[in-house]
């Protein structure tokens, strides 16, 4: 064993004694004051934990998620032992703090508890209560190999890498795991490039290399691009290698390379896409205030870039949309609306059901935009984001013997396996952005979420360390958009859009519905809802169109008692 995994393993032995010495045994509730299927949060000396109860036994755990650090006690508890976060569907168990679903990136602590003399006692290390420790240490349940077996290969460097690692672990998984990625950076956070235009990888890295190493015992390598993949003697080519990389098992989490529209002008310079890291930096350097800005696409990333681009005291900034409003697709057209009425009152300026003609090159230096033709005229523009979607990358899966789709999507089976593989090739996986996979509804869908890539990884983790279960999980994402738009379902596509609240406050819940079925749910300003609306649609509880148009309340919905019956 190397050395650092050395002082590693005999720290993990010294850490619980230690721990043991540190502990108190307080009273912290009453008994009484906590009913079967409730959270509450309360002090434990000077932090906090998450008491939970499910029929007659309580839970204790930290009490704040350990993505954003949403209180948990304004979350979701369902009778399977769950706890939802309120903001962005990252669950844990509340009988051992593990991760359930992503985008969670660490678990929970778990803590003792007994009653005595009708009061609630928990025995924690009280450092282990503070928000700013909320993180337990990787269980790792297996002692893994260092080098020498092939193991797990996992092409791409995102979300559904990074927990795919996380669980691999934390389910026994006890081989070699090599990460290759195009990106030069460990897995980041990237739902916040496009929020905030950081520029620094360190400030995103959910683990960096030296963690992923000494603690996972991963080999990450950067700045790499598989250029083929062998099946039948189970190896992968790098650019620029004569070496090529064996695998016993391999997930192909390549995620996607941002659309270009066919069109006069788009490779000029300053035309930027909006992906990784070095998008984020062009684009951050060129939004200077006095800009003229135009955006192409009417996304959810190109609408969080235009509501970050915004604050800059732009000369101008105009977005360019197929659709009669943004989203209109996803949201609806009511929702778009209001969302697009936002936009306006902060000086975005829209040019909606349109086409672009082309890009406009400056008098003096041919390489360069200058503006965009649409609609007859030419908006200026000192640069200008193509915000059009994404393709799977997959093309270096050309004549490897996977088959792929039209879309260049990789069809998966209900375990993330890779359909259609030739005969006697096996341990083949794809999850993310390439991924059409079977959703619980039956049909095929390439969800191009955060969560869905973090929650593949996940379970692809799960399936390798042989807990060999269908992924069922609802797909979850969310957007900044003047508020935090929060959303869930099944498919975008939908007959009726049933709106509580205000729209013009940004403050609603919206429902989706097909025949006469809620297929997905949105909020703003409503939380924990749709982290509730994705539980019921996993249970099997949603309410139907009929009673939501009743004005039924599914907070009021009771999922965390055993005894629980469908509301009609």
């Amino acid at each position: 064993m190397f050395p650092l995994l050395r002082s590693y393993t005999l720290a993990r032995s010294v850490i619980p004694y230690l721990r043991r010495m540190s502990t108190q045994t307080i009273a912290v509730l009453n008994e009484s004051e906590l009913k079967p299927g409730e959270m509450k949060q309360v002090a434990f000396g000077s932090g906090q934990i998450l008491l939970s109860k499910l029929g007659e036994k309580i839970h204790a755990t930290s009490a704040y998620c350990t993505h954003y650090g949403a209180p948990l006690a304004k979350g979701v508890l369902t009778s399977d032992g769950r706890v939802v976060c309120p903001w962005h569907g990252a669950c844990f168990s509340v009988c051992t703090g593990d991760i359930e679903d992503a985008p969670a990136p660490d678990a929970i602590h778990s803590f003792q508890t007994r009653v005595s003399d009708g009061k609630i006692y928990v025995t924690a290390d009280p450092a282990s209560t503070e928000k700013d420790n909320k993180s337990r240490r990787p269980t790792l349940q297996a002692s893994y190999a260092e080098g020498g077996e092939k193991g797990v290969l996992i092409i791409g460097g995102g979300s559904a890498a990074f927990q795919a690692v996380e669980s691999l672990r934390e389910h026994g998984y006890k081989g070699a795991i090599t990460i290759v990625s195009k990106e030069l950076y460990a897995p980041i956070d990237r739902t916040k490039l496009s929020k905030a235009l950081i520029t620094d990888a360190s400030k995103l890295e959910w683990r960096n290399a030296a963690d992923l190493k000494i603690k996972y015992g991963v080999t990450l390598r950067t700045g790499v691009e598989v250029t083929s993949v062998d099946l039948k003697s189970k190896k992968v080519q790098l650019k620029g290698s004569n070496e090529p990389l064996g695998y016993q098992k391999l997930i192909i989490a390549s995620g996607g390379v941002p659309r270009r529209l066919p069109i006069e002008g788009v490779d000029f310079k300053n035309v930027f896409t909006f992906r990784d890291i070095q998008d984020s930096t062009n684009v951050d350097a060129a939004a200077k205030e006095g800009a003229n800005v135009v955006v192409i696409g009417s996304s959810f990333i190109s609408m969080e870039l235009a509501a970050a681009m915004s604050k800059r005291k732009l000369a101008s900034l105009h977005v360019i949309g197929m659709e009669s409003v943004p989203f209109e697709r996803v949201l609806g057209k009511e929702v778009g609306a209001a969302l697009m009425k936002f936009h306006e009152s902060q000086g975005v300026k829209f040019h909606m059901n349109s086409k672009v003609d082309k890009i406009v090159a400056k008098n003096d230096d041919s390489t360069l935009a200058a503006g965009v033709a649409v609609n007859g005229e030419t908006l200026p523009a000192d640069f200008v984001i193509m915000g059009v979607g994404v393709a799977p990358a997959t093309k270096f899966l050309e004549g490897s013997g996977i088959p792929l789709e039209k879309d260049g999507a990789v069809k998966v089976d209900e375990f993330l396996a890779v359909q259609g593989l030739p005969s006697g090739v096996s341990d083949v996986y794809a999850v993310g952005d390439i991924a059409s996979y079977p959703q619980v509804t039956g049909d095929y869908a390439r969800i191009e979420h955060w969560n869905v890539a973090g929650n593949h990884g996940r379970h692809v983790g799960k399936v390798i360390a042989g807990q060999r279960q269908p992924f069922t999980k609802v797909p979850v994402f969310w957007s900044a958009q003047g508020q935090q738009l929060r959303y869930c379902g099944l498919g975008h596509d939908f007959q009726e859009v049933i709106v509580q609240g205000d729209l013009d406050a940004l403050k609603f819940i919206a429902y989706y519905v097909k025949d006469e079925k809620v297929v997905a749910v949105a909020s703003m300003q409503n939380d924990p809802v749709v982290s509730k609306a994705s539980e019921l649609m996993r249970l099997g509880l949603m309410p139907s169109a009929e009673n939501i148009r009743k004005g039924a309340d599914i907070l009021s919905i009771d999922i965390s008692t055993p005894s629980v019956s469908k509301l009609e």
